[in-house]
């Protein structure tokens, strides 16, 4: 087999990071898995991705009926937003997606309205496009505890909201690893530091449940998982001490939220007071990346958790006063 491209990364056994070039290198990861000539992609990232997903398969000899399975985590755009491309090129594919994702996979127009009330027209047509539907008898939704097979490989599904309603992870047994989407956090790599790991937790809006997200990293944790696959971005081991990291700072996130939940300039004092604390967790890891640099890498990630604190706030707030 020729050398493999750049944004193709075996992790073993037959796990692939596919590196989707989505807004910088290694932000963004679909995972394709291959087990005796078969093959299914976990995530897709947006449709830019499908040249590299395609080619993906070619690099490894795959051809395009040798896909049995396209799993989006949830169905947020930088993991879902290329699936419809993606499942028209592959002939004998079925998705498995959240009951509550499934509708938008088949009928994307609620999901393509909801990201343009966040990211704007400009940043719709430039980043994601426009969405393929998937035909409804290509789809089948999970439950937790579903599981299909890949060539005798059991991929199992456990529910995990508390990032969005629509989330799912899934449990490989051959790696004993779990594709976290962003249930887990996030970590990018430029944060590595003497090759350990820094993780952000992610409350992107607008279904962000702190409460249910602590329960559902713990659940992960509870299957005793050899490493996580996250979708931004890559392999972690030593799970225990990487998901104490990252609830760690999602309680301190929520505490910003809380303290100030009744701020007439609310999103701007979470954006100010969420990249303080970022940096700061940053500096106690041992990162020493000039602090311009820090921002850039992380100012997406900070006006989106600001944007989903924010509108959880006002929901915990109606709830007070129901």
């Amino acid at each position: 087999m020729s050398a493999l491209p750049p944004y193709l990364e075996p992790l073993g056994h037959g796990v692939h990071a596919v590196d989707t070039g989505f807004h910088r290198d290694r932000f963004d990861a679909a995972y394709l898995i291959v087990e005796r000539g078969r093959a299914a992609f976990v995530d897709t990232g947006t449709n830019a991705a499908l040249p590299r997903l395609l080619g993906a398969l070619d690099a490894l000899g795959l051809t395009r009926d040798a896909v049995d399975w396209v799993i989006p985590t949830h169905v947020h755009l930088d993991h879902a937003g290329g699936a419809g491309a993606l499942m028209r090129e592959l002939p004998r594919a079925t998705m498995v997606v959240h009951p509550r994702g499934a509708r938008h996979m088949i009928d994307p127009s609620a999901l393509y309205a909801g990201a343009l009330a966040v990211y704007g027209q400009a940043e719709m047509d430039r980043s994601y496009g426009r969405l393929v539907p998937v035909p409804a008898e290509r789809v089948r939704s999970s439950d937790d505890g579903f599981a299909v097979e890949l060539a005798g490989r059991p991929l199992r599904f456990a529910d995990t909201p508390g990032h969005a309603r629509h989330h799912h992870c899934v449990w490989d047994e051959a790696t004993r690893g779990w594709f976290t989407g962003d249930t887990f956090g996030l970590s990018y790599r430029e944060f590595d530091v003497e090759a350990r790991p820094w993780v952000l937790p992610t409350s992107t809006p607008v279904q962000f449940e702190p409460d249910l997200l602590e329960r559902s990293v713990q659940r992960l944790l509870d299957a005793d998982p050899a490493c996580v696959y996250l979708t931004h971005y890559g392999r972690l081991d030593e799970v225990p001490a990487r998901a104490a990291q990252g609830l760690a700072l999602l309680r301190e996130t929520v505490a910003v939220g809380r303290r100030h939940r009744d701020a007439a300039d609310r999103h701007a004092r979470l954006t100010s007071d969420l990249a303080a604390l970022y940096r700061d967790s940053l500096r106690a890891h041992g990162c020493t990346m000039d602090e311009a640099r820090i921002a850039e890498l992380l100012a997406l990630d900070v006006e989106l958790n600001a944007q989903g604190i924010g509108v959880w706030l006002d929901r915990e707030r109606r709830q007070d006063a129901a």
